[in-house]
């Protein structure tokens, strides 16, 4: 519709050990946000807003379902813990600072 503001999704990924929840990231944003697909009328559980500029790449911990990693363009990698969901979740758990823009990651 008219003056519809809708963002364009950038990221998606499904957590595979604990297929309910499922991590979003908008276009140009520094926040990721974590659904739970078991409420589709409110889903967010989880908003994670540890970024200064926009999220290039989000990751689900292969060997832990409440694991996840987020990097962007403020050249930060950083891990959240989210067993506490959908209590607020103020900080990340690590944090790793690059020399630039960290545009992709995944856990090995």
């Amino acid at each position: 519709g008219q003056g519809d503001a809708r963002t364009p999704l950038l990221r998606l990924a499904w957590n595979k050990l604990d297929p309910f929840y499922l991590a979003t990231v908008s276009m140009d944003s520094p926040r990721t946000m974590i659904l739970d697909i078991r409420w589709p009328k409110q889903p967010l559980v989880a908003d994670l807003r540890g970024h200064s500029a926009c999220i290039n790449a989000i990751a689900w911990a292969p060997h832990s379902p409440s694991h996840i990693c987020t990097a962007g363009d403020d050249t930060q990698a950083l891990i959240w813990h989210l067993s506490d969901m959908p209590r607020p979740i103020e900080d990340p758990i690590l944090a790793y600072s690059a020399d630039s823009h960290i545009n992709n990651l995944q856990w090995s």
